[in-house]
């Protein structure tokens, strides 16, 4: 069997460039977000910044990538239901690749959404010292982000019965950075709120990339950025592989 994730990831890309406005619906409420936060709330909010968008960009970013992997359960939602998967898993191609053209694609496109969300921050006023070292680790630490997402994506894109159910797992996905670091310092939490707050993947992902892009050095925080990003794109593979196969018949 022959490996065909490129060209499948081509099908896929092709068709996110027809609808470019795939791109730009996904950054709309991140950076409808930015604004509203920078412009309206950003002069009532001490983070202890001088600049709010540079603390604010590194949740926004995160807030864009959990939006966007909806888009990956959608498109397999699609392929499912239409028979398009049923063909694909009968041509002789290596039976992995259907998946793994849809994380890539996933991977690219909200890779797009990112460097939108940087440039419309950069009119606001975002501005960094980090070198291209401190700029790598932290596309590193959004791509596991995004990997780690697009795997948990899969798992309703083939086992959704409606469209909304196939969408709906994103909600709390792009809600869960209000109760993080991402927006306001997590010392000013009432303190179940707080532990809640220091102890899920957003907050140490959103220091770290902080860390990076303003600070020039991280914590302890980026080894628990990558416990988590690894941990759940490993538990989320697995039961994918396992949707997969059920799918499969």
């Amino acid at each position: 069997m022959k490996n065909k994730t490129g060209v499948l990831l081509e099908r896929l890309m092709r068709n996110i460039m027809r609808s470019p406005d795939t791109i730009i619906t996904v950054a709309i409420t991140p950076i409808m977000m930015m604004l509203l936060f920078v412009y309206v709330f950003g002069g009532a909010i001490n983070t202890g910044a001088n600049n709010y968008v540079n603390y604010l960009l590194p949740g926004i970013l995160l807030m864009a990538i959990a939006s966007g992997v909806a888009y990956t359960s959608l498109r397999l939602f699609t392929d499912v239901k239409s028979g398009l998967m049923a063909r694909f898993i009968t041509m002789p191609i290596k039976r992995s690749s259907v998946l793994w053209a849809h994380v890539l694609t996933s991977l690219v496109s909200n890779a797009l959404t990112v460097v939108v969300v940087i440039l419309v921050a950069l009119l606001m006023g975002f501005r960094s010292d980090a070198d291209i070292l401190d700029w790598l680790a932290a596309a590193g630490i959004l791509g596991l982000f995004t990997l780690a997402l697009t795997w948990l994506a899969v798992i309703p894109g083939l086992t959704a019965k409606s469209m909304e159910g196939a969408t709906a797992y994103s909600y709390p996905l792009i809600f869960l950075p209000f109760i993080s670091s991402a927006f306001v310092p997590t010392e000013t939490m009432p303190r179940i709120v707080r532990a809640f707050a220091e102890n899920q993947p957003v907050t140490s992902i959103v220091n770290t990339n902080r860390a990076l892009l303003y600070d020039g050095a991280v914590d302890k925080d980026i080894w628990i950025a990558l416990a988590w990003c690894v941990g759940i794109m490993v538990i989320a593979y697995f039961f994918a592989g396992k949707a997969f196969k059920r799918q499969l018949g």
